[in-house]
């Protein structure tokens, strides 16, 4: 009778990535990240059990966006307050919070659940090429 591999919780073993986002698209970026940070990439992925590595994004405000969307894409602020629901466009969303641009497109591909919640957890987001997680070893993410 052949058995089916079943990850625990307790013998998954996480890595730490780099990525710089200078140049790159960002829904392409995003896809990588959210492969990264689901396990999919290892061949001990469980879907119900977290297998996914830690991801640190360098340079997020360097992301490059196609098309037309820095003045058509709309980001919802919602307060939770009725009448305070607020929009803005990516391009303001990028003078602004650049970190948040990137955090939103991987959250929209991972699980929409606890699981996908405790997964953006090991996303870490910078503006600048600077980030405090050498102590981690890093390794540069391999291109697919």
């Amino acid at each position: 009778m052949t058995k089916c591999f079943m990850a625990k919780p307790a013998d998954v073993t996480r890595q730490w990535h780099v990525v710089d986002a200078d140049g790159q698209v960002l829904g392409r970026l995003a896809t990588r990240i959210a492969t990264v940070l689901c396990g999919k990439h290892k061949p001990t992925f469980t879907p119900h059990v977290d297998t996914g590595d830690f991801v640190v994004v360098l340079n997020a405000a360097k992301v490059r966006v196609t098309g037309r969307k820095l003045d058509q894409k709309p980001y919802w602020i919602l307060s939770r307050r009725p009448g305070h629901i607020r929009s803005k466009t990516l391009r303001e969303m990028m003078a602004t919070r650049p970190d948040q641009v990137i955090r939103e497109a991987v959250r929209r591909m991972l699980p929409h659940s606890n699981l996908g919640r405790h997964m953006l957890r090991k996303l870490k987001v910078y503006k600048g090429p600077d980030h405090p997680h050498a102590a981690q070893n890093p390794q540069p993410l391999a291109a697919q």
